[in-house]
């Protein structure tokens, strides 16, 4: 019986939390960001030297001779692979943009001969982090075909920085440089835009940085899986469902994102700038994420330089902690985040210091956990045994007036009164224990830590479904891989077990549809992670025994 209030409990705390959502919640409205007109100055007799500075003149020249529809017909894009210890990138020519981003230290699956973990998915034709201007002030910009002077097609990076150029020159002199930093010791990667007006035109327009990322249909079902930001230094993550309805947030930005389960890949402003993130969905549920910069006013003979970082790789704590702009704070477990995050830095701490399995230190955790909701729990166990003391004389009441249902209220509460029980007293306590378990089910679910780590067996990822065998053949209401959920199970084996030693309260029909909650639950736990599951089936265990032991004890 305590599963069934407790999944009675969490309905009714999703309708609350819905309503506080909808009618208390106030949403912040934003200033329009105002003009940023700084610029730089170049001389006439020294713009030439600045559009080409640090490539070799000779053959730049050449190349910037060529008119921008000729470029294609003398070769393809030429694409530049740069390794780092970390990642691999490679970098198109054709718009300057990352076509690939390889994380070393992670695999797409948990096979042996799986390959790592690409950041940029094929399905992004034009590739990740591309330049444009909102106003279309430079129109050939987007169909670009940048140069540089890189002669190797390979660039190993690991031991010191390397920077990367790429320019372009549209056909009335408007320079435009993308350059990158590499670094051996980190995820962050340096960006510049600098744009050079050589025309006689001033440019009055928003640069605008993109981000990318396809999503599939099922994605963010049980976490959050979208575009988020930090305005106005508080976090706001879009449903991809909400976009139709509102595609620009305004205010102090501080990053971009774009996220997933377990990565997310930003664009960060060298310093927080009142800017705008804007929204759009194409087709294939290609998601792009501009961070657009307030307007710029580039008069002739000047150039204004765009700094920014860029951030491709895992949603590790400690690693975003580490780098810094508050890239930890793309980090959240939801309404109760303040409880999960201490329960994840207790999680690693284990980890990292006693015991190098996750699923056992999920296990310490949730010993933890029960010993500081003990007293909740035996009070709850206390309330459900007074109650089953005197249930033959409720079910007497119930009988006595069963035509009369107003009487049989006022007997059935006299009764509670003169045995002093409190109807509710067995349920109230486990509601105080909902928060603790939606923190910890977003934490192990989210939690990158997990993610392919073994636990013993035939569990190897603790991040998956468990599953013994492979059927090869499809059952109804599980996800592949299809096996046998061994740990679920025996998972709702023990509700079962728990229901069954629970005193049997409340009316006789209801208590037979609560009879089937072990059965519903093990096909809810069916397809989630085995780390949740395992959470979920050394509390009953404990949950069990707690029960056990206050209810002799009380006796």
């Amino acid at each position: 019986m305590e599963q069934a209030r407790i999944f009675i409990a969490i309905a009714l705390s999703f309708a609350v939390f819905l309503l506080w959502e909808i009618f208390f919640v106030d949403k912040q409205v934003v200033e329009k960001p105002k003009q940023d007109l700084q610029t730089e100055t170049i001389s006439k007799d020294s713009k030439e030297e600045l559009y080409i500075k640090e490539i070799n003149t000779e053959s730049v020249d050449k190349i910037l001779s060529i008119k921008e529809d000729e470029l294609t017909t003398i070769k393809p894009p030429r694409v530049i692979r740069v390794n780092t210890p970390l990642y691999s990138a490679i970098i198109s020519e054709k718009g300057a943009v990352f076509k690939s981003f390889v994380l070393n230290e992670y695999k797409e699956s948990i096979e042996p001969d799986s390959p790592l973990l690409e950041m940029i998915s094929p399905k992004l034709h034009n590739g990740a982090i591309k330049i444009s201007l909102a106003e279309n002030s430079v129109p050939a910009l987007n169909d670009a075909f940048f140069m540089t002077d890189i002669k190797d097609d390979t660039i190993e990076i690991n031991d010191n920085s390397k920077e990367l150029s790429f320019f372009w020159k549209s056909s009335n002199g408007i320079v435009i440089e993308k350059k990158f930093l590499f670094s051996p010791e980190t995820y962050i990667v340096g960006c510049k835009v600098i744009i050079k007006n050589g025309s006689n035109q001033t440019i009055q327009d928003n640069l605008i940085l993109s981000l990318f990322k396809a999503y599939t249909e099922n994605g963010g079902m049980y976490g959050f899986e979208g575009p988020s930001a930090l305005i106005n230094n508080a976090l706001e993550q879009v449903d991809i469902d909400d976009i139709e309805d509102k595609n620009i947030y305004s205010g102090e930005l501080k990053w971009i994102a774009v996220q997933d389960r377990y990565f997310m890949s930003c664009i960060i402003p060298e310093s927080a700038v009142t800017a705008r993130m804007r929204l759009f969905l194409g087709q294939d549920n290609v998601l792009e994420n501009q961070f657009m910069q307030p307007e710029s006013i580039i008069h002739p003979g000047t150039q204004r330089t765009f700094g920014f970082h860029l951030f491709m790789g895992p949603r590790n704590t400690k690693i975003l902690k580490e780098i810094g702009f508050d890239l930890h704070k793309a980090i959240n477990f939801g309404m109760f985040d303040f409880l999960a995050k201490p329960c994840l830095w207790l999680m690693n701490f284990l980890y990292d210091h006693f015991i190098s399995n996750y699923g056992v230190a999920i296990i310490i955790l949730t010993v933890f956990t029960k010993i500081i909701l003990w007293p909740l729990g035996a009070k709850s166990y206390k309330s459900m045994n007074e109650m089953k003391k005197i249930q033959p004389l409720v079910m007497e009441l119930r009988e006595k007036y069963k035509g009369d249902k107003k009487k049989m209220n006022e007997a059935t509460m006299a009764l509670y009164k003169t045995y002093k029980v409190n109807p509710v007293g067995g349920c109230l306590p486990m509601v105080f224990q909902i928060p603790v378990f939606f923190a910890l089910y977003r934490m192990l679910y989210e939690a990158i830590e997990l993610r392919h780590a073994p636990f013993f067996g035939w569990i190897n990822d603790l991040s998956a479904p468990d599953r013994l065998f492979d059927f090869g053949f499809s059952i109804p209401f599980m996800q592949p891989p299809y096996g046998i959920p061994v740990l679920t199970i025996i998972m709702g084996a023990t509700m079962f077990l728990q229901q069954k030693i629970s005193p049997a309260m409340g009316d006789p029909s209801q208590a037979k549809i609560m009879q089937l909650m072990p059965l519903v639950f093990t096909v809810i736990f069916i397809n989630f992670s085995s780390g949740l599951v395992l959470y979920w089936l050394v509390n009953n265990v404990l949950s069990i025994s707690q029960q056990y032991y206050t209810t002799n004890k009380v006796a």
